[in-house]
Parts: C-alpha cells; structure tokens; sequence
C-alpha cells in the first residue's frame, strides 16, 4: 500500500510515478491518496491486515497519521515529501524521493527490517519529536500561515524561525510555568524519540546527541530562560549537549513522563498542534514499529 499525500510540499507527479515504478519492481503497488486530515490513518489501519507493507510518500504529519493507524500490525516505509521529512532523514533515507523507495524496495526485497521505539503524548503517538510550551507555540504560528494555493505548508525553516520569533516575543524571559514530575519545573519541554529532534532547512537540531530511536524518550526542559542565557541555551541544543547545563533539566532513555501546567499550554507531536493541555503524559513505547531500512 502507498499512501500519498498530494498536498505535501515535495509530492508531485513526476515524482510519484518514479516512486511508484521503484516500490513496483518488488511488490504490486495500491496507490492510495489522502482527502483530508485523518485520512491516513485510515487507509493504514485497513490495509495493516492485507498488506506486506505500507509505504508513506508524504510529509511528516502523514507518517505521524498512518503509524497511528497501524504501528506494530504491518512494516512502515518512509518517502520523504514534506518541506523537512524529518523522519526518513533521520532514519539515514536521503532526500530525494525516488532513492529513497528504491532503499525500501531493496529493503522489502531482502527482508531488512528494524525494530524501532515510539512515543505516545495523551494517547497520540509520535515518530520524533513532541514539545509543550514554546514549541507548540511554534507550530501553532507556522499553521496560522495557512497553505499555499498548492495546498502547501511552511517549511521546516519557517518553523525554525518561529521558535526564535516566539522566544523574542517573549523578550528573551521565560520563567517556570510547568512541574516534570520526578524532575522539577521548568519554562518549557522538548521531548525526543531520537535525533535530530527536527531540521532547521539542512541544519540538524539535535537537542541530545546520544538520543536513538530504538531507545526510551529524551527531553530537555530549560528551567528558565533569561536574555543572557539564551546564547548559551541555543548552542548546548544544536550541539546536543543540553544535559551538561546547569540551567537545564534533561534526560535520556526514559520510560515516561508526567507534566502539569500552571496554565494552559500549547501542545505538539510529529509538528501536529494537539491544541492547549494542562497536563501531558508521555510514554516510551518500545520496540513499537518495524521499519523497511
């Protein structure tokens, strides 16, 4: 089963059919394409128990969809569509669609599979990354952009962008305005799946250097951010070392995590806006999805 979704940024028709024609080489291919949010999660969770595969050609909003229909009941392929695609690029697939179906038909051919973990927010499962705070407000501003009249979205970089713009609308200061249980409180929270946490167009954000897929979940929670510090607090995140500052607190490879708000915030998973929470649950699921790699 290929799922498509033909309003991300980097699906388009010509590619498409080469992408068909590689995933044809080893299988026989049902082209599916998505009409709406939701939709792909749909079509995988009807086609987890007829299928050898399901094949995603889309952006990562999509992936996060159809895992979410049928993670763990069929093996995932990844073709990166999207402004970023984090995923795929994440997972060692380069950018360009029609060479990464050819890795994953190769990868279906000879049986090469790995077994990778997932996280889950409020009962919403995430492939890379989910935050609360910050973060979320990111995402909220890139889809206040809308799309364009392609139906396209912003690109990573535009999410890149926002974040810096979020903080300065904040004036550089952000003080504690949620508790990790266990861990203490902080201004906002970064949680991974593994590394990088997102791309800011080529530039890998990578929070925590050690993070890997095929362990539990890593986070990073500045306790609180002031003007001096953000220049600290920005090269520590890109470097991935943010566990070795002070002003942090992180952690990796752990099975969950309990977050209360003192007020509504923002939350977001895969850079889906999964509207305001004052209070979030992240759970490591390993060894949850099988991926053509």
């Amino acid at each position: 089963m290929l799922i498509v979704n033909p309003y991300s940024t980097g699906v388009e028709k010509s590619r498409l059919e080469k992408v068909e024609a590689e995933l044809g080489r080893v299988a026989d291919v049902e082209l599916r394409e998505t009409e709406g949010p939701g939709h792909a999660t749909a079509i995988a969770a009807e086609a987890a128990g007829t299928v050898d595969a399901v094949v995603v050609y889309s952006g990562d909003g999509t992936y996060n969809e159809a895992v979410n229909g049928a993670a763990g009941r069929v093996p995932f392929g990844f073709v990166p569509g999207g402004g970023a695609s984090v995923f795929p690029r994440a997972l060692g697939l380069g950018r360009d669609p029609v060479a990464a179906a050819a890795t994953i038909a190769s990868a279906l051919a000879e049986g090469r599979r790995r077994s990778i973990g997932l996280g889950r927010v409020n009962g919403r499962r995430f492939l890379f990354s989910a935050g609360l705070g910050v973060d979320g407000e990111a995402v909220r501003k890139v889809d206040d952009r809308g799309r364009t009249e392609q139906g396209k979205r912003a690109s990573n970089l535009v999410y890149g962008l926002m974040v810096v713009r979020t903080v300065l609308e904040h004036r550089l200061r952000l003080d504690p305005q949620l508790e990790i249980e266990g861990h203490g409180r902080a201004a906002f929270l970064f949680v991974a799946n593994g590394h990088p946490y997102t791309y800011a167009g080529p530039l890998p954000f990578t929070l925590l250097r050690d993070a890997q897929f095929e362990q539990g979940l890593h986070f990073v929670a500045p306790r609180e951010v002031r003007p001096l510090k953000v220049p600290s607090l920005v090269l520590h995140m890109f470097r991935g070392t943010s566990a070795e500052d002070p002003a942090v607190l992180a952690g990796q490879d752990v099975d969950g995590l309990v977050v209360r708000c003192d007020h509504p915030l923002p939350l977001q998973a895969d850079g889906e806006d999964l509207g305001d929470v004052t209070e979030a649950t992240f759970v490591a699921e390993r060894d949850a999805l099988t991926v053509l790699a």
